[in-house]
């Protein structure tokens, strides 16, 4: 999907834009989370 199709369609379906941005924020939590999880401090 092109940059200009994509600016269209959020474009159209404005409510798809902060569902787009919610779903980006919660995988970079989730990430965070994990990598958090398996920390590893020595000895």
């Amino acid at each position: 999907m092109s940059d200009t199709t994509m600016r269209e369609y959020l474009a159209e379906h404005p409510k798809m834009a902060g569902a787009l941005f919610t779903l980006l924020m919660l995988l970079t939590q989730a990430g965070n989370a994990a990598a958090n999880n398996n920390a590893y401090f020595g000895p």
